[in-house]
């Protein structure tokens, strides 16, 4: 039964109200001042706390803000004799759930307790009667002809539902998990049966990364607006819709998705995105720019030479800045100059936090336990993004005439299931893509074939003659030491494969309010 703390200094006048509330199942703790009610919040967990504004010593105000330190989470209703501006700021704020005006009657005490504690409970009958009343729906749109604009809809629509059903009824959850797989399979399907095309024919296809700056970035600098271009390093379309709600608080905010090139990897995808070509052209144009079988780290260490080069094919002549953020060092000494990077026409940064959390997850067993599942990871980066230097970027830019751009160069996917890969000893190391030669799977239904490199726009290296993509949520463990990688590797979030938390990609244009 609920719990409810009732601060009050005529507690005992209202004892029918309590009465009252007793007979309707409620457990009713009364005080008569602040201070008891902040030694009753220390030992004991309430539901909800109606609390008196005006009370001798310790007043309502003072002690809601004691209240909050204990426990924020805790829905408070003040209870005030006037309807003062400064209450209804305070519940506008989210400091105070409601208030009321005295005299209250028990009926009004019943209804705003239940719509506070009930709330989440309806909320989420609701989101779960509304999906499942799509469900067939969704499903009636997966299937062999869909194309790639009903796949982002498709995509959209699952991953908000993520969302909506986390805190919800588990089998429900467990029927959208399934749902998705399902849906993997057939864009799975899509992908290896449609991609090709895309490389050589922009009629009829989706943007891909090397049209990022040229469709996104371009149109701004030509109407010589003030552009600022961000990277989110491997950010899911449904870690933007959390960034998004906070950031729409300062922006207007339009987003658009285009799809990642395979593999969906820094050193392909990024490198796309700023060099403006393929990587089998960025190889071919700019030798000394592609070093491939470079250790991870120094990838992508040329992306501020291939902007420069792109900007200059497209008739861009002016000067910009360049920033990759690696650590929270980084993003302090460049939150703190952000005043001057407005000043430049054109500034882009790339922000690695993300995907750093998500190769920690893998390494880590403390941030594992904290990040079970695809909402506690989400959670974690909601957290971390609300206390970021990269927030503090963008509420400094909310305040000038710019125009931002954010987008990301791939996302991720929960590996849970794997297969076994053969090749020899110069194969990729990648758990969601490899080339090499004459590389082959025991899943064939779970790979993506590439029997020759320059036919998908990827370079030529010598000895490989092929590249394998995972598909789905599949992942690679060579059969030495198959047992001791398939434990370590699988429930991990990896990137490099065909899906569509990895491919279908958000990027958003935000104008300041």
């Amino acid at each position: 039964m609920p719990d409810i703390l009732w601060v009050d200094d005529q507690i005992d006048q209202l004892r029918s109200h309590i009465i009252f509330l007793e007979k309707k199942g409620f457990n009713i703790e009364p005080v008569t001042n602040g201070e008891d009610a902040i030694a009753m919040i220390k030992e004991q967990i309430f539901d909800i706390v109606f609390l008196d504004e005006q009370m001798p010593g310790m007043d309502g105000i003072e002690t809601l803000e004691q209240l909050k330190n204990i426990n924020p989470q805790l829905p408070v209703v003040m209870i005030t004799k006037s309807e003062e501006e400064s209450i209804m700021e305070d519940a506008i704020g989210g400091k105070i759930s409601d208030y009321l005006i005295k005299p209250v009657n028990p009926n009004q005490i019943l209804l705003t307790t239940k719509r506070i504690l009930e709330r989440s409970r309806l909320q989420n009958e609701k989101s779960a009667q509304t999906y499942l009343k799509q469900f067939g729906e969704i499903s009636s749109r997966i299937h062999p002809n869909t194309g790639w604009q009903e796949w982002i809809e498709i995509f959209k629509e699952l991953s908000k539902w993520k969302i909506d059903l986390e805190t919800g009824d588990e089998n429900l959850v467990h029927v959208l998990e399934d749902q998705i797989q399902e849906a993997n399979k057939e864009f799975g399907k899509f992908i290896e049966n449609e991609y090709q095309s895309w490389l050589t024919s922009k009629d009829g296809s989706p943007v891909l990364s090397p049209s990022i700056i040229e469709k996104y970035v371009q149109p701004h600098l030509e109407k010589g607006e003030k552009t600022m271009f961000f990277i989110i390093d491997c950010m899911r379309y449904d870690q933007w819709l959390t960034f998004e709600a906070v950031l729409s608080k300062y922006y207007n905010i339009e987003t658009d998705f285009y799809y990642s090139i395979l593999p969906t990897a820094t050193p392909y995808s990024r490198n796309a995105i700023f060099a403006g070509l393929y990587p089998s052209d960025i190889e071919r144009l700019y030798p000394e720019l592609w070093q491939q079988g470079q250790d991870e780290t120094s990838l992508n260490r040329h992306e501020e030479e291939l902007l420069k080069r792109q900007l200059d094919r497209l008739g861009i002549d002016l000067k910009f800045k360049y920033e990759k953020v690696l650590n929270a060092e980084e993003g302090k000494r460049i939150a703190d100059k952000m005043q001057n990077y407005k000043q430049s026409k054109f500034a882009a940064f790339v922000y690695n936090f993300v995907d750093t959390l998500v190769h920690s997850r893998s390494d880590s067993d403390v941030i594992k336990e904290l990040a079970p599942d695809e909402a506690a990871f989400r959670s974690i980066t909601e957290a971390w993004f609300l206390h970021s230097n990269l927030l503090q970027m963008f509420k400094t830019l909310s305040e000038e005439d710019v125009t931002v751009v954010i987008t990301t160069d791939h996302g991720s996917v929960r590996a849970l299931r794997d297969t076994k890969v053969y090749g020899d000893r110069d194969t990729a190391k990648n758990l969601r893509y490899k080339y090499g030669r004459n590389l082959k799977a025991d899943e064939r239904n779970a790979v993506f074939f590439m029997e020759n490199p320059l036919d998908y726009k990827l370079p030529e290296v010598t000895g490989v003659n092929n590249y394998i993509i995972a598909k789905e949520d599949y992942f690679f463990v060579y059969p030495t030491n198959y047992n001791k990688y398939q434990n370590r590797y699988k429930d991990t979030f990896q990137h490099g494969g065909a899906s569509m938390e990895e491919m279908i990609l958000p990027v958003a244009t935000m104008k300041p309010k």
